[in-house]
């Protein structure tokens, strides 16, 4: 069996407002094995931000971890000192955000920020500058020893997304946070990211964590899948499972909105009807109950996640039955 990399283990946090406790994310739990791509999908307000600040310790004043533990390669990270966090963060821990225009400082060239980034390193700084070329071949920017010279904005939107991913990639991490990383890229930018983001995660051989919200992305590139909503996991399993076998109503719903698997012409794209539920005020029973169209009386409590088969999990009364015993 691949041994584990990051485990998030009955993890919940909330933000301290003046309406309350928003229960952000509530008894979360699951897995990364190493040399594995894990993918974290739901609606935006699900979850996904809060769950990788929590990893990154990068929270904001009002946060409150409540309960739960994240474990990396055995350790608890809700108890390492500051400093121990920032020797993790950048060095085996590395992440790509979202927006690849605010990812760079706009005025100092990307070689400089390609070396400074390797400060821990003890290299020459020509050596460095060679890593830095290095990279940016290995992610098919071309001409790359010119191109350390130039600035962020002499580079497209794809180019510094590229960029992005070498810059997280150069300190060889065991795992690699993706964060909504195609987003802000047109279709065929999209492609060609995924594709580069999975070569190169054979020749690293991290885990990666991807975040989205692009169910086609998460089946091309990830091997598992967690399914979040409204705070909670609700279904996980591996792609195959997910995509051809959901358990849970939610998932079912998310893959039929999905416009990949619109078969046929349509003035209206298909939606799930409702909303999010308040995080700080959430009903009681299951949590995707309002907007259920097979909702009973007895989703009025808080059904488990249970487990249906061999990593396959999913949290609906509707599957009890399949439930071993």
């Amino acid at each position: 069996m691949t041994e584990t990399l990051l485990e998030i283990d009955d993890l919940s946090v909330d933000y301290e407002t003046a309406r309350g406790d928003l229960k952000a994310l509530r008894d979360i739990a699951f897995d990364v094995r190493k040399g594995e791509i894990v993918g974290i999908v739901g609606e935006s307000g699900c979850g996904k931000s809060t769950l990788i600040s929590a990893i990154l310790r990068l929270v904001a004043p009002n946060t409150r971890f409540r309960k739960g533990e994240v474990r990396f390669k055995g350790q608890n990270l809700l108890q390492n000192s500051e400093r121990q966090m920032r020797s993790l963060r950048g060095g085996e821990i590395s992440i790509v955000f979202q927006d690849p225009m605010q990812t760079h400082n706009p005025v100092i060239s990307i070689g400089r920020q390609m070396v400074d980034i390797q400060h821990r390193s003890t290299a020459s700084k020509a050596e460095k500058r060679d890593k830095a070329a290095q990279m940016l071949a290995a992610v098919g920017i071309p001409d790359p020893v010119v191109r350390l010279r130039q600035f962020p904005h002499e580079f497209s939107g794809g180019m510094r997304q590229r960029i992005a991913i070498a810059m997280a990639l150069m300190s060889g991490p065991d795992l690699l946070i993706a964060d909504e990383p195609t987003t802000a890229l047109d279709a065929t930018l999209e492609v060609q990211i995924i594709e580069r983001l999975k070569e190169l995660q054979k020749d690293v051989g991290c885990a990666i964590l991807f975040i989205s919200h692009h169910l086609g992305v998460i089946a091309e590139l990830c091997d598992r899948v967690v399914v979040m909503y409204a705070g909670a996991v609700v279904e996980s399993g591996t792609v195959r499972e997910i995509f051809h076998n959901p358990k849970h109503p939610y998932t079912r719903r998310l893959i039929e909105c999905d416009p990949g698997h619109i078969k046929e012409r349509a003035r209206i794209l298909p939606t799930i009807p409702g909303e999010v539920p308040d995080l700080a005020n959430l009903p009681k029973g299951c949590i995707f109950r309002d907007r259920c169209e097979q909702a009973m009386d007895r989703c009025a409590t808080m059904p488990p996640l249970a487990r249906l088969s061999e990593g396959h999990n999913a949290a609906c009364w509707l599957n009890h039955e399949e439930v071993p015993a």
